[in-house]
């Protein structure tokens, strides 16, 4: 055994000797190969081209020979990871998505709506009808009125899963198909309560279960403004223990509607924050168009077309499948919200109802944003308190109390000024007379008396005549330059000449694209009579009510001066 072991070793000694003899032997005979072909493409060039660059230009087609040689076998040998491979990571912000458009499938809502009894009180949207409450549910009706505002008897008798009956809208709005390209954001929904009723609240939640596609939907976050009812502490958080997506934080004061978003915002984790009020129900398809303006421009600030629930039937006003009936949102001086019809021009820019709406301003109480442009914008401003003003901040940033953050904010975003707003985005809003040729009281000189509004006139009423007082208020009037009367506290109300009693109505002239009646336009003349052109008669202040009067200018209680507020 021994001897074939040493006998084996001689063996692989002599043929590993024989294995490097012959490797020498080829890598020779490959060298003197290269040097005769090299030589004989020398001997070539000088016969034919006897010039030095082509030499050069040959010599170097060899060495890219011999170059591309060792390249294929380094491409032969197998590689060898020396270092970790390297991770392919994204472009930040780049989100990748499939072609065509998502399917019905994939839309499908987070929650389905259990079956309901169509015979149920305010099933499928319809009214509630109370008849013969005993002696303690009036009692108890009226309670929830004074409460909530709104009847709170009727809502606690309506299912929490009442669906809104058949699908109304346009027929282009129910077939509109959604790009997958942009892919649409998730959101994350933001409902603040403070005393809530819990029918309301329940509902609100429950119905955006119902209708929101569950890819889409992150989150619901319930945002408690110190809400002292005793149902909306415990109570609500072993409630909505049963949905994973629905979470409740709350402020241990008071702070207010905007500060409470503030917080809802902090903790979502969508990539859009959608607020709602605390008290509605979603239609059929209200998310995703929505998101779909975000994706394609994240910063579009969009709000959902907003139908009624009566407040005390809660019957549902559906949309027509006609569309065309819709109101955009507006401002007056006072700097409240309020809504009015669309513009010519709007309606002409709209192909059909899945076109959006431009808007001024916007309900502040529903809308979605993108997280990151929120932030980027200054989200709220945290000097808000309670509720209100939340309607027209986001539209164009009212401010309140210490300037200083916003003003810097407004320098950092290099934003335009209030000018540009109104040339560019509202040309239609009357702008009041920073200068009107007169302004403060209206005098009589027959009975020493002031044109007085009344309280709490805000259109149709006749207007008084009452002590100077010289205060403003409801005895302020500016004669503009278009021949109006106006009372531009509250409201922009206009003195309509009318038979009988004058009475103040909602000014006709808005601004650009609309003019003033024959009816609101008054002269007033240098025999100190105001004319009116319409009816060919005078204004007078003899009698209970101002009223319109054959004109007479040796008639005192017909003359009228202007004078100066104190």
């Amino acid at each position: 055994m021994a001897h074939i072991r040493i006998a084996r070793r001689l063996c692989k000694k002599l043929f590993s000797h024989w294995k490097l003899w012959k490797f020498s032997i080829v890598v020779f005979v490959f060298l003197v190969f290269l040097f005769l072909l090299q030589r004989e493409v020398g001997v070539q060039d000088a016969k034919h081209e006897p010039g030095i660059e082509p030499i050069v230009g040959k010599k170097s087609d060899v060495l890219g020979f011999m170059l591309n040689a060792v390249n294929n076998i380094k491409g032969a040998k197998p590689k060898m990871q020396i270092k970790a491979p390297v991770r392919q990571t994204n472009i930040p912000g780049e989100r990748h998505c499939l072609p065509g458009h998502y399917t019905l499938a994939e839309l499908k809502p987070f929650l389905e709506r259990p079956l309901q009894d169509p015979n149920a009180p305010g099933a499928s949207g319809k009214a509630f009808k109370a008849i013969n409450l005993s002696p303690e549910e009036e009692k108890e009706k009226e309670r929830g009125d004074e409460k909530h505002c709104f009847n709170a008897f009727a809502s606690d008798r309506i299912s929490l899963h009442r669906d809104l009956g058949p699908d109304t809208r346009p027929p282009e709005c129910i077939e509109q198909k959604l790009k997958r390209c942009p892919s649409l954001p998730t959101t994350s929904i933001i409902i603040v309560f403070h005393n809530e009723a819990w029918s309301t609240l329940l509902r609100t939640v429950h119905s955006v279960m119902y209708t929101s596609p569950a890819i889409l939907l992150k989150e619901v976050i319930l945002v408690d403004d110190a809400s002292v009812d005793e149902y909306l502490h415990d109570k609500l958080d072993e409630y909505v223990k049963q949905f994973q997506i629905v979470k409740v934080v709350r402020q241990k004061e008071r702070k207010g509607l905007i500060t409470a978003r503030l917080l809802g915002a902090s903790v979502a984790t969508g990539e859009t924050l959608t607020f709602l009020d605390a008290h509605c129900e979603c239609f059929y398809g209200w998310l995703e168009p929505l998101l779909a303006r975000i994706a394609e421009n994240y910063t579009a600030v969009v709000s959902p077309d907003i139908a009624s629930i009566d407040l005390n039937t809660f019957e549902f006003s559906k949309p027509s499948p006609y569309g065309h009936n819709h109101n955009r949102g507006n401002f007056d001086w006072s700097l409240s919200f309020g809504w009015e019809s669309l513009p010519e021009h709007e309606n002409k820019r709209r192909k059909d109802e899945t076109y959006p709406i431009r808007t001024p301003t916007f309900a502040g109480g529903l809308f979605s944003i993108s997280k990151d442009y929120f932030e980027y914008i200054g989200s709220y401003d945290e000097e808000m308190e309670i509720w209100g003003g939340e309607n027209i901040e986001m539209s164009f940033r009212k401010t309140f109390g210490d300037l200083s953050k916003r003003l810097d904010l407004r320098q950092r975003l290099q934003c335009k000024n209030f000018t540009w707003y109104l040339n560019n985005v509202y040309p239609e809003a009357y702008v009041p007379d920073l200068n009107p040729p007169l302004s403060g009281f209206l005098k009589n000189v027959g009975r020493r008396l002031c044109l007085d509004v009344g309280e709490n006139n805000h259109g149709g009423k006749p207007l008084i005549m009452y002590t100077c007082h010289g205060l403003g208020g409801n005895q302020y009037f500016e004669y503009s330059e278009h021949s109006e009367i106006r009372h531009n506290i509250q409201k922009e109300l206009c003195l309509y000449a009318s038979q009988g009693p004058v009475q103040l109505r909602v000014c006709n002239y808005k601004g650009q694209k609309t003019f003033t009646p024959e009816e609101e336009k008054w002269e007033l003349r240098k025999d100190q009579l105001l004319y009116n052109a319409a009816l060919n008669m005078c204004l007078t202040g003899n009698g209970e009510h101002p009223s319109l009067v054959s004109c007479n200018p040796s008639d005192l209680f017909q003359k009228w001066v202007f004078g100066q507020n104190n």
